[in-house]
């Protein structure tokens, strides 16, 4: 059975990806691959502060809580998906990325992955 560094090298090494990070809830780093120049614990500090306001709002829609967000930047896109109640993943790919298969991977595995963490 593959590990989660496993997951994440094989995220990391798709065309386009700069990092993939996998953070616990509370915002801590769990496992990452990023290129350098990018604090991935710094990162992964951030996400929470996103997650609350999106399952506000998930729930204020009456559609229940984040499980995938892309924020698309100037220079990328920044994917989250939430994998359980303990554990987040965290794809930031190049603007010129085909993400489209990416995301489908990622919703369609979201289980499985979810069971390495």
């Amino acid at each position: 059975m593959p590990s989660i560094r496993d997951l994440v090298n094989a995220i990391r090494q798709r065309e386009g990806v700069e990092a993939a990070v996998v953070l616990g809830r509370d915002g801590l780093l769990i496992d990452s691959q990023s290129v350098s120049g990018l604090d991935p614990e710094d990162l992964a500090a951030r996400i929470p502060a996103i997650i609350g306001p999106a399952d506000e709002l998930g729930e204020a829609i009456s559609s229940g809580n984040l499980l995938t967000s892309v924020l698309e930047y100037r220079g990328g896109l920044a994917i989250i998906s939430v994998l359980n109640a303990d554990a987040i993943l965290v794809v930031l790919v190049r603007p010129e990325a085909n993400v489209g298969l990416l995301l489908f991977e990622l919703r369609r595995n979201r289980e499985h992955i979810a069971k390495l963490v």
